[in-house]
């Protein structure tokens, strides 16, 4: 099935973006993490995708349907990632694949997105405003959501919204007090710092915002960094995207 075929090497190409993404930020995110964490962020991540690479480096993937490609990925995350994060971002995309099984659509990849968001709170038990990933995922799968089924935007410019909103998910946990994690027992000493898990998810949305540029024939202007960009917080996001205050 053509259309099958090309989704596998989309996923495949967003697997090599989002690993040399990793790679390229492994330093940055260890420093953010020395200042709340462990300091083991970036080379964690990086290990973890490093492994994802080789593991779909086979030709044992070319008969894989999209979802059961997806579903590897994340089982591939939980293998070599260590600590709380193989779980969050490995057992996520694994549990999330199977909202994949009718192939990759802006209707399967908006249900793939929320049970993705669904399992790290599950598994984080995380609110926005913990200072952790979920501020920059919830507004950024809120948004996405939001521009498919209220807005009908086309699946880029929607993946391209969200990704503007994870920014500013990942620009608001700067300012915050952390309540979860090893950055909680800092207490006050954590305000002024970045979130190391937020700034990741970011990363990852890039690169699939990137690579569907390529797959999907098109091109997006991300505005995140204007100074025309509303200064709405990751609520405000979420209450409008769930319908609170539609304008």
């Amino acid at each position: 099935m053509v259309d099958a075929e090309i989704q596998r090497e989309a996923v495949l190409a967003a697997v090599e973006n989002v690993a040399a993404r990793i790679a390229d930020e492994k330093s940055h995110l260890t420093d953010l993490d020395s200042a709340i964490g462990d300091a083991d962020h970036g080379a964690n991540m990086n290990r973890g995708f490093q492994a994802v690479v080789e593991a779909v480096d086979g030709d044992e993937v070319d008969d894989m349907e999209p979802d059961e490609l997806v579903k590897l990925v994340g089982k591939t995350i939980i293998s070599n990632v260590g600590g709380a994060a193989g779980p969050l971002y490995g057992g996520s995309t694994m549990l999330a694949s199977t909202e994949l099984e009718d192939g990759i659509t802006a209707e399967t990849s908006v249900a793939f997105a929320e049970t993705y968001l669904q399992k790290v709170q599950d598994r984080g038990k995380a609110e926005i405003g913990a200072k952790t990933m979920v501020d920059a995922l919830v507004p950024a799968v809120h948004t996405y959501k939001k521009s498919i089924e209220q807005d009908d935007l086309p699946p880029l410019t929607a993946l391209s919204k969200a990704v503007d909103a994870c920014e500013r998910g990942v620009r608001y946990t700067v300012p915050l007090r952390a309540r979860k994690g090893r950055a909680s027992y800092l207490d006050w000493r954590s305000v002024g710092h970045q979130d190391p898990g937020a700034t990741s998810t970011l990363y990852i949305l890039e690169e699939l915002l990137d690579t569907a540029e390529e797959y999907l024939d098109g091109e997006v202007v991300r505005d995140a960094r204007s100074p025309d960009v509303p200064d709405e917080s990751p609520e405000e996001t979420a209450d409008e995207s769930l319908g609170g205050e539609d304008e």
